[in-house]
């Protein structure tokens, strides 16, 4: 068995010296760095680090927040390297995935990963429900409403182009344009304050 050291720090200014330390002093031959803040994704020394670990071999790290930037991504190179047929060990937590205990210790950590996915999900659905039942919908917030579609109107019949009434109603002109020509752009309860506009040529 041949253990594989990873060490990341967060800045340049950042010492590695003791996680370097604590790695050779666990037997570890190999060591593999990074130096990138937690939510980086580019991890360049990890990458060489499970690419180079064979099958019967430990990637040691001297903390969990040193290897992944988020459970679900701890769970995944857990994954990756258990594909390889390597284990994982922390020192400062004493995880080791080639033991039994470490093994099951990761089947926890996957499922409390997907308990708190499954619990986002539930959220944004109840949440979104409870909007529908107020009259809202999700998405945002159309920027020509049916008042400033109605008063465009209004504008552009005096002989206002598209453009002015725009400016006038401080609208983006194209945004302004696509709500004029669109028959979904009012709302039902407005259609019969409005004229019909599907026929109608606007000078921009």
């Amino acid at each position: 068995m041949v253990q594989i050291g990873y060490a990341r720090v967060s800045t340049l200014e950042q010492e590695m010296a003791l996680q370097l330390d604590a790695l050779r002093a666990a037997g570890c031959d190999r060591i593999f760095e990074d130096r990138a803040s937690g939510a980086k994704t580019d991890r360049p020394g990890l990458a060489q680090a499970i690419a180079f670990v064979r099958e019967g071999d430990v990637l040691v790290t001297w903390k969990l927040d040193r290897l992944a930037r988020s459970l679900p991504h701890l769970i995944e190179t857990v994954n990756q390297l258990e594909k390889n047929g390597a284990g994982l060990r922390s020192l400062t937590e004493a995880i080791d995935t080639t033991t039994p205990g470490g093994r099951l210790i990761f089947h926890v950590f996957g499922a409390l990963a997907q308990f708190e996915r499954d619990l986002i999900r539930e959220r944004t659905r109840a949440g979104l429900a409870a909007a529908a039942s107020r009259g809202r919908r999700g998405g945002r917030k159309p920027v020509v409403t049916a008042d400033k579609l109605t008063r465009a109107k209004a504008l552009i019949a005096k002989g206002l182009t598209v453009r002015e009434a725009a400016s006038r109603l401080k609208i983006g002109k194209t945004a302004l344009y696509d709500a004029l020509t669109s028959k979904t752009a009012v709302p039902k309860e407005n259609k019969a304050n409005v004229h019909d506009t599907s026929n109608v040529a606007y000078k921009k």
